[in-house]
This record gives C-alpha cells, structure tokens and sequence, in this order.
C-alpha cells in the first residue's frame, strides 16, 4: 500500500450548512479517493484522503474553493501513513 497517500485536512471557513460535506464526498468518489469526511463542533470540516497521491493532491486543492456556497478560509493539511481505507463516506 506505499503507493497510496493519506492527508488528515481541517477546512476552516463558511463550510457548514454549504453542502460541502456532499460534494466532498463526491468529488472524492469520481476521483477514486478513499476516507471520510465530516462536520466538527467548532465550525471546521474535518476529512481524511486516502489514494493515488495525484488524485490526494487535486483533493486538497479541491479543498480550497469546495463547493460553490462554500466561503473556505484555511485548509490545514497533514500528511500520515496509510491506512487503508475502502470507500468514501460521511460520517456524523
């Protein structure tokens, strides 16, 4: 599984109640990107990319303008081992 990236990103910023969440999740579908992400209690999103580094990549500048009512601020990237995740959800 070396050949596969893995990023935890925190998006700060107007995300919540944008539908940023659905059209991560698909955006990380069509780009064959496994992981997850979901809302946190202080107003970030929190997800995890797990893939082809190219596509992790186009993932995480993807991030920056999100889905189109999405106001993004920041988005804080860290990289870690992989851990072979299988598919793409939501998670609450």
């Amino acid at each position: 599984m070396s050949d596969r990236t893995r990023v935890h990103v925190f998006v700060s910023g107007k995300v919540q109640g944008v539908y940023y969440r659905a059209n991560t999740r698909d955006t990380a579908r069509e780009k064959g990107i496994d992981g997850w992400v979901k809302n946190l209690e202080d107003g970030r999103v929190e997800a995890i990319f797990e893939g082809p580094e190219d596509a992790v990549e186009a993932m995480i500048e993807w991030c920056h303008t999100g889905s189109p009512a999405a106001d993004v601020e920041d988005v804080d990237v860290e990289y870690e081992d992989s851990q072979g995740e299988d598919g793409f959800e939501i998670r609450y």
